[in-house]
């Protein structure tokens, strides 16, 4: 792993604000780093890490920190490459058609996949 070339940070989101991030403004989780857009969100996010825990595994995968290890609809199943769903700029790969169409239909897709639960069985530190 390249520590200096960091992650990219190319259309990544605050999870707090939903603005661009920097690259200094930053939180260790989960044995990752979080990224945020000024200092006064890391404030807010530690208060309510709950509240944006989705946002903050989501940006945790997207940053390539975390890389997906099975289905997030069908925990455990081992994932189809062929079967995605674009999840805000994340591809999702799910373990079949069914889970796809189910998964395509879900309109908060960041809260369903990246919801702790789930993180925890769908997705690992790389």
């Amino acid at each position: 792993v390249n520590v200096n070339a960091g992650p990219k940070l190319d259309g990544v989101k605050c999870p707090v604000s939903g603005k661009k991030v920097l690259a200094d403004k930053t939180v260790d989780y989960k044995g990752g780093k979080v990224f945020f857009c000024c200092d006064n969100c890391p404030t807010g996010f530690a208060k309510s890490t709950d509240k944006f825990a989705a946002k903050a595994n989501h940006q945790l995968v997207q940053t390539g920190q975390f890389t997906q290890t099975a289905c997030p609809i069908k925990a455990g199943k081992p994932v189809n490459p062929d079967k995605t769903c674009d999840v805000a700029g994340v591809k999702v790969a799910v373990c079949c058609g069914g889970c796809q169409g189910k998964l395509s239909k879900i309109e908060d897709k960041v809260a369903t996949v990246f919801n702790d639960k789930t993180f925890a069985t769908s997705f690992s530190k790389v």
